[in-house]
Parts: structure tokens; C-alpha cells; sequence
């Protein structure tokens, strides 16, 4: 089962550098609309009206990426005072709980992420001309990668391999 996981554990490490590169790269891509909007409105007295939607859209997605990504990564937030007096075996199962209240986090957010956008996908972004369900597409995708990251973790721990915390290198080793 380790080799597995190992494998595993290497394809879902390329998906999370991804999920980094898109995050990253709508980071910079909504700084550039800013600016440009600033331009436009200060500099040239017009304004950009697709500018602050989309900057938006930009800012969900590499959010909700690299939310996913701390997950994987084990830099979630915890309250980790108990964890210091206790065996190291009550210390996996409170990891494994722990991994077992993110993953149901994250079905929420794609179960109702999913609601959202159902329920938007009529109407349209009159900015954009795009379905407004585009709105809550970071949620279904953040969700849906918090998801498989926390099931990694309780995968990894289940076959005796670490998982990272707190910024540990987590390797599939």
C-alpha cells in the first residue's frame, strides 16, 4: 500500500504545484487589472468596467487554491497544545479527526458551491458576458482539492507514511 501511495502522493504533489502556478498566476494577473484600472480611471478619466468583477473571480481562485494546497501541505489552521503532551498514537487520530472535519469542510463547499452556482448560471455578468455561475467556480474547485488532499492525508497516515505539518517537507518517502 505504500508504493501506492507513494505514486499517489507524487501525482497529487504535481496537481498541488498546479493549483500553485494558477493561484499564483491569477495573483498577479488581478495586481496587473488593478493597476490598470487605476491608470485608466486616475490617468486617461475612463474606467474599465470588467476590471473589478473579474479581479474578483481572480482573487476566489487563488484562494481558494491555495487554501487547498495549506491543506495538503498541513498549514491549516489548529489549536495544537493538546497534541504536545500526548502519545504519538492519540496524536494520529487527532490528526486523522482533524482531516476527517476538513474533508467534510470541503464537501460543503462543494455541495453548496455547486447550489451557488447552479443557482447563478442564468445570469449573466452584464461586465463580462459570462454565466455569474463563473462566480462560485473557485469554491466547487477549492473544495473539490481540499477534499482530495485531506483523503491523502488519512490515506498516508493509514499506510504509515508522514504527512506534512505545520511546513514540514512531506515526501513521498
Amino acid at each position: 500500500m505504500q508504493d501506492v501511495m507513494k505514486r499517489l502522493a507524487h501525482v497529487l504533489g504535481l496537481l498541488a504545484t498546479a493549483a500553485l502556478w494558477v493561484a499564483g498566476a491569477a495573483l498577479v494577473l488581478m495586481t496587473a487589472i488593478i493597476a490598470a484600472q487605476v491608470v485608466f480611471r486616475y490617468g486617461l478619466n475612463s474606467s474599465l468596467i470588467w476590471s473589478e468583477p473579474l479581479a474578483v473571480i481572480l482573487m476566489g481562485w487563488f484562494i481558494f487554491l491555495g487554501a487547498a494546497v495549506g491543506i495538503r501541505e498541513g498549514y491549516h489552521l489548529s489549536f495544537d497544545i493538546l497534541i504536545h503532551v500526548l502519545p504519538q498514537r492519540a496524536r494520529l487520530w487527532l490528526f486523522s479527526i482533524s482531516d476527517l472535519a476538513v474533508t467534510g469542510f470541503g464537501i460543503g463547499m462543494v455541495w453548496y458551491g455547486g447550489q451557488l452556482a447552479g443557482s447563478a448560471w442564468n445570469i449573466k455578468l452584464p461586465s463580462l458576458g459570462i454565466t455569474g455561475a463563473i462566480d462560485f467556480a473557485p469554491i466547487l474547485g477549492g473544495g473539490a482539492l481540499i477534499v482530495l488532499f485531506s483523503l491523502e492525508r488519512l490515506a498516508r497516515r493509514a499506510a504509515g507514511l508522514p504527512t506534512a505539518r505545520f511546513g514540514e517537507t512531506q515526501t513521498a518517502e
